[in-house]
């Protein structure tokens, strides 16, 4: 069971890595091996971090800075800064109270939460406390007609956006978590799910039902054509991907590799974002995922391309240590880094930052 909240965070704690130090001394070990492992060797993972260590920023003098903001805008919804929690499973496994405790930590900080498909807790209850519309991620399912009743659900509490996972038709080998035995706590599920066919079990990964009803391009179309909200395609890497999106009809894009959770060796998520950018210009907005620890690394992603980042493994950290409280800090850390970056780059607005602030060596 995850520990009681701490009565106060160490003023030591004055960054990501710090939280995460923490936090694994409150997390059970093969709950710890599901949050931090990755797929096979974990070298994507790896490479998400090293990726931002090798992009240097270049700063400007004596700039105007008397109107400074983070804000920006999204589907027509205004946000107080550009960094969103990512959707990830089960909260309840690092704290009492899961996703609930998550939005509240969220909420004050004017933060934008995606609820995942395997949220421990239903999106009527998660919803109901944000202070800003959350989006939910959805899984496209084997069954259709639930995946359907399920979009409905997620309108009716009043979500924001949809993010549609397209990376993860199936789990990857995450060998650290299959050497821990990880099994997900007893009285915890999906509850979003309830009521779904189950799939039925394989042995084999080709020729699974699972494969068979694999979503595809058709599936986003037919997404597209049950709801009014802003589609967003999760899971993206390669530009001709992003195009085969648009002309499909979503409304955003998110740059990601799952946090290496499903393919290992594939690029980090910074180092694919301009070539994404490219492709969309600016007739997409493009987020990015993976890698975040810092407010450097959310003015390089935006300097690259991006419209916003979102955050995960380190909102969990957060939970785990503090409760709604860490994941406030968190995000305040994050913000504040980031006002810091753009200040001693010399910009004012997110809409200054370009591939200017790189340097270029």
């Amino acid at each position: 069971m995850p520990l009681p909240p701490l009565e106060s965070i160490p003023a030591s704690i004055v960054s990501l890595d710090d939280y995460e130090v923490l936090a694994r001394d409150r997390v059970e070990d093969s709950i710890w091996a599901y949050l931090s492992g990755a797929a096979a060797d974990e070298v994507t993972l790896r490479e998400n971090r090293a990726g931002f260590e090798r992009i240097q920023l270049l700063p400007r003098i004596f700039r105007v800075l008397s109107q400074a903001s983070t804000g920006l805008t999204l589907f027509g919804r205004h946000y107080a800064h550009p960094v969103f929690i990512a959707p990830t499973a089960f909260h309840g496994m690092f704290y009492p109270g899961g996703e609930v405790v998550t939005m509240l930590g969220a909420s004050a900080m004017d933060a934008c939460m995606t609820v995942s498909t395997q949220a421990g807790m239903a999106i009527e209850d998660i919803a109901r406390g944000a202070a800003v519309p959350p989006w939910f991620q959805l899984y496209i399912q084997p069954d259709r007609a639930f995946t359907a009743e399920l979009v409905k659900r997620v309108e009716a509490a009043g979500c924001a956006a949809l993010v549609i996972t397209a990376d993860a038709p199936l789990h990857g080998l995450r060998n650290r978590e299959q050497r821990a035995a990880f099994r997900v706590p007893p009285g915890l599920e999906p509850v979003n799910l309830r009521g779904m066919e189950p799939v039925p079990p394989a042995d084999r990964i080709f020729g699974s039902h699972l494969l068979a009803k694999a979503p595809t391009w058709e599936d986003l179309a037919w997404l597209r054509s049950l709801t009014k909200l802003p589609l967003v395609l999760k899971g993206v890497l390669d530009p001709a991907d992003a195009l085969q999106a648009e002309a499909r009809g979503v409304d955003g894009i998110i740059v990601s590799n799952h946090g290496g959770r499903t393919l290992d060796t594939v690029p980090a998520a910074i180092e694919v974002l301009p070539s994404v950018a490219a492709a969309i210009g600016d007739r997409l907005p493009i987020l990015l995922d993976g890698g975040i620890r810092r407010g450097t690394d959310v003015l390089k992603a935006l300097a690259l391309g991006a419209s916003a980042v979102m955050v995960g493994r380190p909102i969990l950290h957060g939970l785990a240590a503090a409760g709604a409280t860490g994941v406030a800090h968190v995000l305040k850390i994050l913000r504040t880094e980031l006002e810091i970056a753009m200040a001693l780059t010399g910009r004012a607005t997110l809409d200054e930052l370009d591939p200017s602030v790189i340097f270029a060596k």
